[in-house]
């Protein structure tokens, strides 16, 4: 039996044949399949190109966000760093106002800190969320720890105010220091001798205040001091003012920092016209200089 089959014929502009060729169905029927399978592999291709032309365009615009994203990550992670490094300069702060009380007397622990330094963070890992979620843990634990330690300080300060408010911290007068604290050439003889205290040149009748709260427990004729008066400003700290004209508050009367309590004057054992000021801690004579703040 004879196959069936085209026949191909091509046939020039002036009449003469070129080609004549005979095709099989089956070869016609392999390049129609061979179109159709590369028609619908090119609809596929086309149909992905448009999806990631698609995708593309959303990247495009998810882009900008991401980078806008990144900054702000980068800029938590410096802020947190410079938090750190603030956070540390407070605990520095706090070992130096708790070291004078020795190394008991402040808050426990305070060596078992956060580990790490507080410099840059290296570039593989400064733009990781990661990162910034590790140092807000670190931060916040920093922050933890400063605030008890801030409680601590609140709670000794509350303690120690009521003790400083009360220490004679003001001149009881202002005028020139005619004799300071300490050994001094004595005015009576031509040797040397101990000063107690300090005197202020000031004239007579000059208003005394009181440098700090506190109880008279003497006001009255002294041998040495002439008029005196003498203030008892609690936990064993008293204050001496002597050689004065005039005393103006009596024995058992409380007092207030800043209250006038007496004229200064030349009485007693006085070569002239002043105030002779003492502090007194638990009897003994210590130099005022170290007590007066303002």
């Amino acid at each position: 039996m004879r196959r069936r089959a085209f026949k191909l014929l091509l046939v020039g502009s002036d009449g003469r044949r070129l080609l004549r060729q005979r095709v099989p169905y089956w070869t016609l029927a392999a390049l129609m399949a061979v179109g159709a399978a590369a028609a619908a592999s090119l609809g596929v291709v086309y149909s992905d190109y448009l999806a990631l032309r698609q995708q593309r365009a959303s990247l495009s615009g998810l882009l900008p966000r991401a980078e806008e994203q990144q900054r702000l990550i980068e800029v938590y992670q410096s802020r947190l760093r410079e938090m750190r490094v603030e956070i540390d300069s407070w605990r520095d702060v706090h070992a130096r106002i708790w070291e004078p009380f020795g190394p008991e007397a402040g808050p426990v622990n305070r060596g078992a800190g956060i580990g790490g330094g507080t410099g840059p963070t290296p570039p593989e890992t400064a733009t990781e969320p990661e990162g910034v979620s590790d140092e807000l843990a670190r931060v916040v634990s920093l922050v933890k720890e400063e605030g008890e330690a801030l409680r601590s300080l609140e709670g000794f300060f509350t303690r120690a105010g009521k003790v400083l408010a009360s220490l004679p911290s003001r001149w009881p007068l202002r005028g020139p220091i005619n004799s300071d604290f300490g050994r001094r050439l004595s005015p009576w003889s031509t040797g040397a001798e101990f000063h107690s205290g300090m005197d202020i040149g000031v004239p007579i009748g000059t208003p005394v205040k009181a440098p700090a709260p506190g109880t008279v427990i003497f006001a009255g004729p002294h041998p040495e001091y002439g008029v005196a008066l003498v203030i008892d400003h609690g936990n064993e700290t008293k204050s001496l003012y002597g050689h004065l004209s005039k005393v103006t508050v009596a024995p058992n009367h409380p007092v207030q920092r800043g209250e006038v309590v007496a004229l200064s004057g030349n009485t007693g054992r006085s070569s002239g016209p002043h105030l002779h000021y003492e502090i007194q801690v638990k009897g003994q004579s210590v130099n005022p200089n170290s007590y007066i703040w303002e």
